[in-house]
């Protein structure tokens, strides 16, 4: 909708133009936007007034000129121009009904797909192996899986990329440890249904044992020459691993399978490489012993150019050798034309100097777009990052079990006749809905405050809000006749009163608010365009009886409002990976 307005505007520009009204040479950056209060129309552009300096001319004067040469549009049913110089655009209501009967009838609600599909490779969680996922593997997780779905519903080819730490000198110790466990006949999956304690014991033998430290050195060497006995103990710490990694992805209806684990461990064996083509291009220089490459646009304090490691002196390679061997994998053998790192904000300059590392070297397009999306963190009520009473980290498993059993306390409460079966189920899904939405409700890019009684309400922009708005729209349903419903294929949607009419303008921007999140990364966007939905479809209902009234025509329409109503808040929410509940 205010895309099709502004591609109006560029026409007029034109016209204008050519009518040498306006600079050949401006390049008007056109905005169009959402008027607050619909007597002053339903959208408003600023266009005049940005243009009326350039082309010399009164800011009203120059947007009678504009309303003069607006292309016709069934969308506008008219312009009138408002203060110094704001054009405020009506649009046509039949044209409105006609966009909520075509949305009805496509599967895709009328979420347009692009046309030119793009191979979007999205990393995503990415936790280290050696210990048990925490809370702080929550917002890249479902952040990056939202995402994700988002482009595939537009059409894009996504490929989810599971970056887990999987090597390194951790592994040593924690391979050692399991030799010495297997020595004394101790069962190893029983030792490692605990990671936490695993690591914790194998770090203790670590510093506390200068043989078992110089044994877990040998098997670092060992399991990077490819030792047999120790490349299969590695194996079983990590099928141990992921196993826990996938069952907290299940529970929180992620999208993320083994196939698409590709950790560090993958790249091992092209660092060398990296290394020589790096000397290759005279891109590396030596300084006490390491390896660097000497970024100009990245300075310290006293201006000197920083350096980015990639090899210590010692030979060992360091995170950011392991992301130039992954983004040129991404590039040749994926061949991604957009690769988006779901990565802590604290990452943003380790994230702009490999991006700039691997442009110089070439090892990905000049149009490969490297983005990363950086979140801020999940924090306590003290303002602090989210840890236990004690001060350790949270396990995210411990934080979904304690959810759910929050959540189950609160459905009983209020519905004390369901059965143990109902309120377990209904506790899982708002419990855990409960912890995504009120991470994903959030701006990316800030820290927020966690806190289960705010997430848990039924008031406000909340889970259980709109799992609750979702079965109320569809209790009407429960309550119509098949003959009814057989009807609506061939009823016509009528907006005759205002709350119609808001309503139907809410549905149509669906579309707009999807490809936002898409370009944009910010599923907050689209938590906001759902609680408002939520909030305008309360107001309809109130004020727009539907089952009572006599008029069949009127109850059709306003039954096919809320179809589609009830269809967007589940389709949307499915975007942000949240399920949706037949009853409360």
């Amino acid at each position: 909708m205010k895309e099709h307005i502004i591609q109006l505007l560029e026409q007029t520009v034109t016209i204008l133009k050519e009518q040498q009204i306006i600079p050949a040479d401006a390049q008007p950056r056109i905005a169009v936007d959402r008027t607050r209060d619909k007597a002053h129309g339903d959208l408003a552009t600023n266009l005049a007034m940005m243009m009326a300096k350039p082309a010399k001319k009164n800011p009203r004067e120059l947007a009678q000129l504009i309303i003069d040469n607006l292309p016709e549009s069934d969308l506008v049913s008219r312009t009138e121009i408002a203060g110094p110089g704001f054009i405020n655009i009506f649009l046509n209501q039949n044209w409105l009904a006609q966009q909520i009967d075509i949305a009805l009838e496509d599967e895709n609600l009328s979420v347009q797909k692009t046309t030119t599909p793009d191979n979007v490779v999205v990393d995503l969680s990415s936790p280290n192996l050696a210990k048990e996922m925490h809370v702080g593997h929550l917002r890249s997780s479902i952040i990056g899986d939202s995402v994700a779905r988002t482009l595939e519903l537009l059409g894009h080819n996504v490929i989810r990329q599971n970056h887990v730490g999987d090597w390194g000198t951790q592994f040593g110790m924690l391979l050692a440890y399991m030799e010495e466990k297997r020595a004394e006949n101790a069962e190893i999956s029983m030792q490692l249904s605990d990671l936490e304690v695993f690591y914790r014991a194998a770090k203790g033998r670590f510093d506390e044992s200068e043989d078992f430290a110089i044994r877990a050195r040998e098997m670092v060497v060992m399991l990077q020459s490819g030792d047999e006995d120790c490349n299969k103990l590695w194996q079983e710490f990590n099928d141990v691993s992921l196993a826990h990694c996938h069952d907290i992805y299940k529970r929180l209806n992620v999208k993320l399978t083994r196939e698409d684990v590709r950790g560090e461990s993958f790249y091992n064996n092209d660092l060398h490489n990296i290394v020589s083509e790096l000397e290759a291009q005279a891109l590396l220089t030596e300084s006490n012993g390491a390896k660097c490459v000497f970024l100009d646009e990245f300075k310290n304090k006293d201006g000197d150019p920083l350096p980015v490691i990639i090899q210590k002196n010692g030979g060992g390679f360091l995170y950011a050798t392991t992301d130039l061997a992954a983004m040129r994998f991404r590039q040749q053998k994926l061949n991604a034309n957009r690769i988006m790192y779901f990565v802590d904000q604290r990452q943003a300059l380790h994230f702009q100097q490999v991006f700039s590392v691997v442009q110089k070297a070439g090892f990905v397009k000049p149009e490969t777009s490297l983005e990363h999306l950086g979140f801020g963190t999940m924090n306590g009520e003290d303002g602090r990052p989210f840890k236990t009473r004690s001060g350790g980290t949270v396990k995210l498993v411990d934080l979904l079990t304690e959810a759910e059993e929050r959540a189950y306390t609160l459905v009983k409460a209020k519905n004390p006749t369901l059965t143990e079966e109902e309120l377990k189920h209904i506790a899982r899904v708002v419990g855990i809905s409960s912890v995504k939405y009120a991470d994903l409700s959030k701006n990316r890019s800030s820290d927020y405050i966690f806190n289960f009684d705010s997430m848990l309400s039924f008031e406000g922009n909340t889970a259980p809000y709109l799992l609750y708005a979702c079965t109320r729209v569809g209790s009407i349903f429960n309550k119509v006749d098949a003959e009814t419903v057989a009807k609506l294929a061939t009823a016509k949607v009528q907006l005759n009163e205002d709350k119609e009419q808001e309503l139907a303008g809410k549905l149509i921007q669906f579309n707009e608010i999807v490809h936002q999140v898409a370009k944009r990364a910010t599923p907050n966007t689209l938590c906001t365009y759902l609680f408002e939905l939520a909030g305008v479809f309360s107001s309809f209902y109130e004020a727009c009886p539907i089952l009572s009234t006599e008029d069949e025509a009127i109850k059709l329409s306003r039954l096919k409002l809320a179809q589609l109503t009830a269809k967007t808040l589940k389709q949307g929410l499915d975007l942000l990976g949240i399920e949706t509940l037949e009853r409360m």
